[in-house]
């Protein structure tokens, strides 16, 4: 794309965006939210809570025994209930909750509130019949579809945590996650369609049920109508099972601290961590933040967040979230591909789009093809537009802001992770006078600081460790089945604070700017990809000895992922230098963890940057990744091999 100079102009203005008048005046946000956190938080985040219907309610708000919170203790609360039947119950059953389009534009279809809400009671009732009680786990393995929804919320109804695992991990990876968790029964489907081609998906369930003894049923969606293999001892049909179900279901109330869901993160560590959310807290988090965050206008927004449901980002902002607050969204099968440029631009027309939920990542990829593509579609109808996953660059912020929003938008950058459940810093729109790039300030009821290595508030102007001072409604109430984990995870750098991992930079106005990570984990298109799961991953090739993997800026992803390996003695020389064995390295990381792993480059080097002690020298080979200058190589065992490296770098391919 060529420089465009009045966006260039822009930024080195260091211009302020302030809300329009007109968004203000009408805003869900006022000014005075903030004065109201800071006098009693806890009063706020009840005043949120009561926005939800209760069973019955808390005796206690929150009940903090460090590191461990219960929120609204003696609350019980159904949060399918909560999703569906109140606003069915209040006249607004023929409100579109939904409306889908599949992959490519292959179908589409416009679902009710009172739609949804007796598919959920016939899952809810298929679950039962397939002996599935409250406290059992189920795992959904699901592409963007609306069963996948109704899955979440028939598990929530019954009170059956779900683990979704994202579609493209591999089966390996769902097996990891299934036994973690002692799932059950998989929930899936026979393909999905990519780009307008179908796609298994049934044979990576499959292939992951081999060693995972306990599952007792499969149950799988018709998507494509590909053939699959059957076991007619586990697997059953979705339309057989779930079709001829009752549409009616009595929910029970569970306990505010009930098991909801089980998201699956990278970690620092090779295994990933199974981060619990309980009921009660969550809920209020995300439809508080969901509320606020994007000013919802129920009766007249149409909300997208273009994220995919197998990541927190669709738990909390595709489905709890906004059917919680009783929101029309649109659901997209699809992601943006070079063959089909003005896709989202189309859908954004032709369903009226106003409030808009993507990551930096698609933002850079659809600045890349040209403001051109926006021309042809009206895009009027949008309002609030909103980034998550990653910091956003202020080029992609005003570029954003400029020609998506039309120059009139609010942009909400958020800031928060699968741990926290929901939306922990952001703009608010109507009350925020943004900043490119910045994250601006922590939600109202929110406690944030910037600290150094010693845990010391930063002044203004400088820079350190992002933390949580406070515990907050959302939060995960551990790791699955890993309490000392969680502890040493989240709680052991400060005595007294959550560590998020996350630098940031508390600017001269006390603004906050995101940094991204301080450990071992990348940020690739806002997924959390962990350097040790891969390195795992390359050293089980059987020409591997060692890797070492770092993240490298990547216009694109935010970060990309490079790889540094040392073959083993067998390999002979023609293969070790070969793009024949990187290729096959890629593809192997690809099918043991995801192809979202996939690394953009491998170098194949005789040897590692390590100490004397045996120490791999990350920090140099990000240097190198990133073509910095070198720091000190006194201490390497053999201070030569990085300039060989540096030497082989031409060597890498690309995705």
């Amino acid at each position: 794309m060529a420089p465009d100079n009045a966006l260039d102009a822009l930024l080195h203005e260091n211009r302020r965006f302030p809300p329009p008048a007109e968004l203000a005046a009408a805003a869900n946000a006022q000014p005075d939210i903030y004065d109201r956190a800071a006098k009693d938080r806890l009063q706020l985040w009840e005043e949120m809570a009561r926005r939800l219907d209760w069973d019955q309610p808390w005796d206690q708000v929150l009940d903090w025994q460090l590191p461990y919170a219960k929120w609204f203790v003696g609350g019980k609360l159904n949060a399918s209930v909560n999703c569906l039947d109140r606003h069915v119950a209040a006249g607004r059953g023929g409100k579109v909750a939904f409306h889908w389009v599949g992959d490519g534009e292959r179908d589409h279809r416009d679902l009710t509130y009172a739609e949804l809400h007796r598919e959920v009671c016939k899952a809810a009732n298929a679950l039962t019949e397939l002996g599935v009680k409250a406290g059992d786990r189920v795992a959904i393995y699901m592409p963007m579809i609306p069963e996948t929804v109704v899955a979440m919320l028939a598990c929530a109804r019954i009170g059956a945590p779900h683990t979704v695992v994202f579609c493209g991990f591999s089966a390996e990876a769902l097996r990891g996650r299934i036994l973690d968790c002692d799932c059950q029964v998989v929930i899936t489907v026979d393909g999905q369609y990519r780009r307008g081609a179908p796609t298994p998906v049934k044979a990576a369930v499959d292939e992951a049920l081999l060693e995972c003894p306990n599952v007792r049923h499969t149950l799988v969606v018709r998507r494509t109508g590909g053939d699959v293999d059957w076991d007619a001892g586990r697997d059953v049909w979705w339309h057989d099972v779930v079709d001829g179900q009752s549409d009616q279901h009595q929910a029970e109330a569970f306990d505010a601290e009930h098991p909801l869901y089980i998201m699956y993160t990278s970690g620092t560590t090779a295994r990933p961590k199974g981060i619990l959310h309980t009921t009660g807290g969550y809920l209020t988090h995300v439809s508080a933040t969901h509320h606020y965050v994007f000013d919802l206008k129920p009766d007249t927004d149409v909300y997208w967040c273009a994220a995919d449901i197998g990541w927190v980002t669709g738990h909390s902002y595709i489905v709890y979230g906004p059917l919680a607050n009783g929101a029309t969204s649109l659901m997209y099968e699809g992601t943006p591909h070079p063959g089909d440029k003005d896709r989202w631009w189309k859908l954004i027309d032709r369903y009226k789009v106003s409030i808009l939920y993507t990551a930096p990542t698609t933002i850079r990829t659809l600045m890349k093809w040209g403001a051109q593509e926006l021309e042809p579609y009206d895009l009027s109808t949008l309002r609030v537009l909103g980034s998550v996953g990653e910091p956003i660059n202020p080029e992609a912020w005003v570029w954003y802001h400029t020609y998506v929003g039309g120059g009139r938008c609010p942009v909400v950058d958020t800031w928060w992770q699968t741990e926290t459940g929901g939306i922990m810093i952001t703009p608010l729109p109507g009350v925020t006078t943004a900043k490119p790039g910045a994250a601006m300030r922590p939600f109202p009821g929110v406690s944030a600081d910037v600290v150094d290595n010693e845990g010391k508030s930063v002044p203004n102007g400088s820079g350190g460790l992002l933390v949580l001072t406070e515990p907050w409604p959302g939060m995960l109430r551990g790791i699955w089945g890993d309490d000392e984990r969680y502890r040493q995870t989240y709680w052991s750098r400060f005595p007294d604070a959550y560590f998020a991992g996350d630098g940031a930079k508390r600017d001269e106005d006390g603004d906050l700017w995101l940094l991204g990570r301080v450990d071992d984990v990348m940020n690739v298109s806002g997924h959390r990809i962990s350097t040790t799961e891969i390195e795992h991953a390359l050293v089980g090739h059987p020409s591997v000895a060692e890797a070492a993997v770092v993240g490298a800026s990547d216009p694109t992803t935010g970060q990309a992922i490079v790889a540094f390996v040392t073959v083993r003695g067998s390999v002979a020389e023609d293969e070790a230098g070969g793009e024949q064995l990187v290729e096959s390295l890629r593809n192997h990381v690809a099918s043991t963890i995801g192809p979202i792993a996939k690394p953009r480059q491998i170098m194949i080097t005789p040897d590692l940057p390590k100490t004397r002690s045996g120490k791999i020298m990350r920090r140099l080979l990000r240097d190198i990744a990133e073509n910095r200058e070198l720091g000190d190589v006194t201490t390497l065992l053999d201070p030569t091999v990085t300039e060989m490296i540096r030497d082989r770098m031409t060597l890498g391919a690309e995705d």
